[in-house]
């Protein structure tokens, strides 16, 4: 069994930055469908984990269906744990990680001190997210 896997966009790959020991499967940019088109049959899929890390939704638009797109990711983890990056905007895919969350009997973690941006974490957010992952 593997420690721990980084699924997502910038955000994921910002995590990973403060949790190196993790794989992680991650494109800046990237929203739920063209994370799936990429990387759903990846092999690490094949294996199991003791936490997994997700963080999708922030980069989705209208024309996608995201509450298939990451279901369709979230039936594919093999994990103890399971941790979803509530992206900070877009109520209406904040509901949808939640409904999937709560479905599944895993983790949200709000970002924490969020940047300018009012989308990315800072550096501090960054840090905190990782240490609430374990």
């Amino acid at each position: 069994m593997l420690e721990c896997l980084i699924l997502g966009d910038s955000i994921a790959l910002g995590t990973h930055q403060y949790k190196t020991d993790c794989v992680q499967l991650a494109t800046s940019g990237f929203n739920s469908l063209q994370w799936n088109r990429r990387y759903s049959e990846s092999i690490l899929f094949s294996q199991q984990f003791n936490f997994v890390v997700i963080s999708l939704g922030s980069n989705d638009f209208s024309g996608i269906n995201t509450r298939k797109e990451l279901e369709e990711l979230r039936i594919k983890v093999d994990s103890k744990r399971v941790y979803w990056i509530l992206p900070a905007i877009k109520p209406e895919i904040q509901q949808v990680v939640r409904d999937i969350a709560s479905f599944h009997g895993d983790h949200i973690i709000k970002i924490p001190n969020l940047g300018r941006d009012g989308i990315h974490p800072t550096n501090t957010g960054y840090k905190k997210i990782a240490e609430e992952v374990k």
